[in-house]
């Protein structure tokens, strides 16, 4: 990992084509800006989680239906 300090109005370059913009700086939060090719996905880690962690849910949640299903079968005689 690069550590860099910067200051409001300051870029970092990533590559040929990735420009990181310092915005603002205020107590224990930094706004940045980010400019990139279209094609290129920028997500925030937590979001990614969240939507990760969810989904894994909505699986567990659907293989349980799943062996709810066959025990009432198998209950039913079916």
């Amino acid at each position: 990992m690069l550590v860099l300090t910067r200051k409001p109005g300051e870029r970092v370059l990533i590559g040929d084509d990735i420009v990181v913009t310092i915005l603002d700086a205020r107590g224990d939060g930094v706004r940045i800006g980010i400019d990139a090719p279209r094609g290129i996905r920028i997500q925030r880690d937590e979001v990614v989680k969240a939507v990760s962690e969810a989904n894994q849910e909505a699986r567990e949640q659907a293989a349980g239906a799943d062996d709810a299903e066959a025990l009432i079968k198998k209950s039913l005689g079916l």
